[in-house]
């Protein structure tokens, strides 16, 4: 991964109000019944040289293909920890938008138990409403490929450690 040129540091967003903590621990967070399409994110956490971060924490979070969270239970959320590559996989659902929202992936992130955690969050591209999303930020939407069916998303995360 290392290419040895410095690396932009993932931007931090606001956390918005439908954060839990808690989450189980899984790459799958689709629960029974969950509307949506399925989407499948991958991608690595780097330092800012471009070296892949072992056991790096995520913890995503997301409304459904209705636009709706789950702030009673876990369905759409959960944490997971990158492998010795760097790499996380999810294994979720393309969530709608709401209100004033473009369709987007909450995440916080660390590098270790002893670093800040990040909060920040993942945007689909072409989507009308970035235009006018308040949060929106071009630096991070994912590359999007695939059909319906059968999604892929991918997004590196750069991390100050």
């Amino acid at each position: 991964m290392s290419d040895h040129i410095s690396k932009e540091v993932t931007p931090e967003v606001g956390e918005g109000p439908y954060y839990k903590t808690g989450s189980p621990q899984r790459n799958n967070v689709i629960g029974k019944g969950t509307n949506g399409e399925k989407l499948t994110v991958t991608g690595h956490v780097l330092d800012t040289l471009g070296n892949p971060v072992n056991g790096a924490w995520l913890d995503f979070w997301q409304a459904d293909g209705n636009g709706e969270y789950d702030n009673i239970g876990y369905n759409l959320r959960g944490h997971q920890f990158t492998d010795i590559t760097g790499t996380y996989r999810l294994e979720t659902v393309i969530p709608a938008m709401y209100g004033t929202r473009t369709p987007h992936i909450h995440v916080k992130l660390r590098a270790t138990s002893l670093t800040l955690i990040i909060t920040s969050q993942l945007f689909f591209p072409d989507q009308a409403r970035n235009k006018t999303d308040p949060i929106f930020n071009p630096k991070l939407v994912m590359a999007v490929t695939g059909s319906p069916g059968n999604t892929q998303a991918s997004f590196d995360f750069v991390l100050n450690i």
